[in-house]
């Protein structure tokens, strides 16, 4: 059983950007939360483009579970991106693309 999203991200909207609650995207993403690309999705939504300096730091921080990892060498296979490409895309090192490619042998 994982955290409750919907209920975290509701919580956060309704507590520190009231207004941002009328906002249909928002709470349409917040209802369809399924991978942990939607929760990034999310986090850009509300909070915007975080600071490259804590970008770095936070980038540590995540971890992809399959579904989620996955979608993303699909939207490069769809895309026809490379692994810099897609890297840059969803600000992550190239390596962790390329170490995806060959366990998940794609």
């Amino acid at each position: 059983m994982g955290p409750d999203y919907k209920q975290i991200y509701t919580d956060i909207i309704e507590e520190k950007f009231p207004e941002k609650m009328d906002d249909f995207r928002i709470r349409r993403k917040i209802e369809g939360i399924s991978t942990v690309i939607d929760i990034i999705t999310l986090n850009r939504m509300i909070f915007g483009e975080p600071e490259l300096s804590m970008e770095c730091g936070n980038q540590k921080l995540r971890s992809y579970d399959q579904k989620s990892v996955l979608n993303i060498l699909e939207y490069q296979k769809k895309n026809k991106l490379n692994n810099t490409e897609t890297a840059n895309h969803f600000k992550m090192s190239r390596n962790t693309i390329s170490k995806w490619k060959r366990l998940f042998k794609i």
